[in-house]
């Protein structure tokens, strides 16, 4: 049998484990899927000793690559991993399937380029949407709780800003489960029905970001599609 699994804390929120061995049941694999919720990144050798190969969700994404052996160009380039595989002789290869993902969930808005974002969070999963929409020649601004973290806080978002920009990603954990009733701290009375809301969280499905933005009549996308859309990806890397 072969052995996979997430590493991050904390994991109440993942559907990562039923994903994967739903499919090993459907598709008759011999393998097994398994969280590991860890305080600290210092275990994470041990941790996962024995695996053919590892998700990295929060806070994990920027230090796991501290451990790693080998980086992809794009984990590389980002500066974040969320894919381990576990190479035959045990070395670690790092790779950002998130980017994927990101760009799933984003093919049917249309030409983003021109257009300017805010980017919520400077975590891992921040660094992989700026990524993403650098690449498509979108203009983005970070939004950060401290301002040497990002390029503006919070406390700088004013019903301006949040106006000119027609993409906002919410990538902090910010609403999601269990605290489904929190939401990140925008105007978002300045929100138009031009605006596009992502949240990358998919548990819940329908967060108070995306519900505030769509009572104001903007275009929401859930973390879903990204979700589904970045383990198969990672399936790829830990297969060829």
């Amino acid at each position: 049998m072969r052995h996979f699994g997430l590493i991050g804390h904390p994991l109440g929120h993942s559907r990562s484990a039923e994903l994967f061995n739903e499919r090993f049941r459907r598709e008759r694999i011999d393998a097994e899927y398994t969280l590991y919720d860890i305080a600290e990144i210092d275990s994470v050798r041990e941790v996962v000793h024995g695996l053919s190969g590892f998700n990295v969700t929060i806070p994990y994404k920027k230090s796991i690559m501290r451990y790693l052996d080998r980086l992809d160009a794009e984990a590389e380039a980002i500066g974040a991993v969320n894919c381990v595989k576990v190479c035959g002789d045990g070395t670690l290869c790092g790779y950002n399937t998130d980017a994927e993902g990101i760009r799933a969930a984003l093919s049917g808005v249309g030409s983003l380029r021109g257009e300017s974002a805010l980017v919520l969070g400077s975590g891992g999963a921040a660094a992989a949407v700026i990524h993403v929409l650098s690449g498509l020649g979108v203009d983005v601004r970070t939004v950060s709780r401290s301002r040497e973290r990002g390029d503006l806080s919070y406390e700088d978002l004013t019903p301006e800003i949040v106006g000119g920009c027609m993409l906002i990603v919410n990538a902090t954990p910010v609403g999601m489960y269990p605290n489904v009733s929190e939401r990140p701290d925008i105007p978002y009375s300045a929100i138009t029905p031009r605006h596009v809301l992502f949240d990358l969280i998919y548990n819940p499905a329908v967060t108070e970001f995306l519900r505030a933005g769509a009572a104001m009549g903007a275009h929401t996308i859930n973390g879903e599609e990204m979700f589904l859309r970045q383990a198969e990806a990672s399936w790829h890397h830990w297969n060829h």
